[in-house]
């Protein structure tokens, strides 16, 4: 026979192994079995695949053994060509058999050619030791593994947090922080001067202690013909769309948790993607449902944790020769759908005020020289419906009566955008002596501002001090549907305090903006693969009440929306490849309006599979 050409394989020799790792190669084993003929025909390079799988990730043989099968093989190699020098018998073939290996001062074995005999002794010898390791361990005799389950990824993580939120003195505790995300989520709120009560009210003066939680688990699967599929199953107190944190024992809610009860796990990701075979370095993806963020971004427009419901594009072509690759990436994905017996309490239903947002970005990846790299993406997230829109005139008696733009208020909110009444509310007035007494005057609110979002988003990474990596991320964001006037005239909130001399009944000064920036360094290891692996970060974000939705933003800094400024220093270490610490601290303070401030410690305990 023609010697095969070499393949180049590197062995790195293992000192143990286990039944695990055993139990692994079972689904591979079969391959081994197959004639020669049948293996070369399928993929010349099958052997070299199999042998990778099973001494380089599996740790099947010791050195010894490695060392021991290649003298063997060697010894036969030896007889075979002594016996091709010789006459053949009758009807009988010749053939050579050949074997070629190094081996490296640090102990790594340099196989070239791998001939049948090893192939054979490899297949024995895994066969062997796994029948024996179950034998050991007392478990039935293991079965080849149906092919749909190579197809199959399940993966998962858990991360238990202590996290401590400080409100430093001085936090304006009068009634200036409403949480307007209550009021839009439940029961409109009496704004009538007879009322005398506070609307819902976030927490601004006392200091919380923690301990949360978040699991999730993922199904994916290789349809094939470039289609996948999966399903993510995760925590959360409720459907916050930027936050998976269950907080143990639970809210005073008692929606769950509290007294051991279990809680909740929502649907989180549900997708469909479709990658077609392109030409070398072209590549295309196409995913419809619910899904990760596909823009490169930082969280300074987007939670780490977002989903995004929809439709997406993803395209990139990549040039080996100058480094270059530039993208594309484009979606369309629905924010809200209004009810479709909206509304319900009227015989004739009012028309539907869909919210949607109509993303774009490009940009490109290159190398500007060898120990430099950046990344640089320019985005337009242009959402549709989303600001609020005052009603037609209408009447409201009780807390149950509905106007026709009420769909137009958030369906979810944090803190920091600007609001606007919804409502415009008819006068209604007892029969008093005067007739004029008014009642009550039920609201709900709506942000002030249109977004159109443009993004300038950078990664710039440094390799010169390798191992060590250093990179540079950077965002700016500005909303370019921002109208200050506009808003100003309507803000019902992010309004300066007023002096106590001025007149009764004044209100302060718009105190808002449209502009954000998220500029932070990176050192350490980039990705954790091992014990000890670490990286480090420190960073400042600045972003004004409506530069973006509120809603989408970070849940962590100031806890959660925008109108905030302030650092953020965090680190990770790596305690094993797949179990890490993680060490934050995020100071943030209001850009604009009544003084507020809050810091965030949080330690993390990762882990993953």
């Amino acid at each position: 026979m023609t010697k095969p050409q070499p393949s180049g394989i590197f062995l790195p020799m293992r000192q143990k192994h286990n039944f695990s790792r055993l139990l692994a190669m079972a689904a591979i084993l079969p391959a081994l079995a197959l004639p020669a003929a049948a293996r070369a025909q399928t993929d010349p390079d099958l052997t070299s695949k199999l042998l990778i799988a099973i001494l380089v990730k599996k740790g099947i043989l010791s050195p010894a053994d490695a060392k021991s099968i290649l003298q063997q093989a060697q010894e036969a190699a030896s007889a075979a060509q002594q016996t091709a020098a010789a006459p053949p018998p009758p009807a009988a073939p010749t053939s050579t058999v050949t074997v070629s290996s190094t081996q490296t001062p640090d102990g790594t074995i340099h196989v070239t050619y791998i001939p049948q005999v090893v192939q054979d002794q490899i297949a024995t010898a895994v066969t062997t030791q796994m029948t024996a390791a179950q034998q050991a361990e007392g478990l039935p005799p293991a079965t080849p593994v149906p092919s749909w389950v190579s197809n199959i990824k399940i993966s998962g993580d858990f991360r238990i947090r202590d996290e401590l939120d400080l409100f430093p003195h001085g936090n304006d505790n009068t009634g200036a922080f409403v949480n307007f995300n209550a009021i839009n989520t439940g029961a409109p709120f009496d704004v009538g001067p007879l009322n005398t009560n506070f609307p819902p009210q976030l927490d601004v003066d006392q200091n919380r202690d923690r301990l949360r939680f978040r699991a999730r688990l993922a199904i994916d699967a290789n349809l094939g013909d470039g289609f996948t599929t999966g399903l993510r199953l995760a925590t959360g107190e409720n459907d916050s769309p930027v936050s998976e944190n269950q907080t143990f024992g639970g809210a005073p809610s008692g929606v769950q948790g509290g007294d051991f009860s279990k809680y909740a796990i929502w649907l989180d990701r549900a997708y469909l993607a479709y990658t077609p075979d392109l030409p070398d370095g072209y590549s295309l993806k196409l995913e419809a449902g619910r899904f990760d963020n596909p823009f490169f971004s930082t969280n300074l427009i987007w939670a780490d944790d977002l989903g995004f419901d929809g439709v997406a594009g993803l395209a990139s072509y990549e040039d080996e020769d100058d480094g270059v690759t530039p993208f594309l990436t484009a979606g369309a994905f629905p924010v809200y759908n209004t009810d479709f017996n909206f509304a319900s309490n009227q015989p004739m239903k009012d028309p539907s005020h869909d919210k949607w947002l109509f993303a774009a970005q490009g940009g490109t990846s290159f190398r500007i020289a060898d120990d430099y790299a950046d990344k640089i993406g320019v985005a337009d997230y242009a959402f549709t419906n989303v600001a609020g829109k005052l009603s037609a005139p209408c009447a409201v008696i009780t807390s149950a009566d509905l106007c026709n733009t009420d769909d137009y208020r958030p369906s979810f909110a944090q803190n920091g955008n600007t609001y606007m009444f919804l409502r415009d509310i008819s006068p209604v007035v007892l029969g008093g002596a005067n007739g004029t007494t008014p009642i009550d005057e039920y609201q709900y609110f709506g942000l002030a501002s249109s977004f159109n979002e443009l993004a300038l988003t950078d990664e710039f990474d440094i390799g010169a001090f390798s191992p060590t990596d250093i990179w540079l991320n950077g965002e700016y964001v500005r909303n370019l549907a921002f109208n200050k006037t506009d808003v100003a005239a309507k803000a019902v909130n992010n309004r300066a305090s007023v002096p106590s001399s001025a007149p009764i009944g004044s209100i302060g000064a718009y105190a808002g903006g449209n502009q954000g920036y998220f500029i932070y360094a990176n050192i350490g290891d980039k990705v954790l693969l091992q014990r000890w692996d670490w990286n480090a970060m420190i960073g400042y974000k600045y972003v004004q009440s409506d530069a973006v939705i509120d809603a989408f933003d970070d849940s962590d800094f100031g806890l959660g929306g925008t109108n905030l400024k302030g650092y953020i220093i965090a680190g990770n270490v790596a305690l094993s490849r797949k179990v890490w610490v993680r060490l934050r601290y995020l100071s943030a303070d209001q850009i604009g309006g009544p003084p507020y401030a809050a810091d965030v410690f949080q330690v993390d305990l990762n882990a993953k599979f």
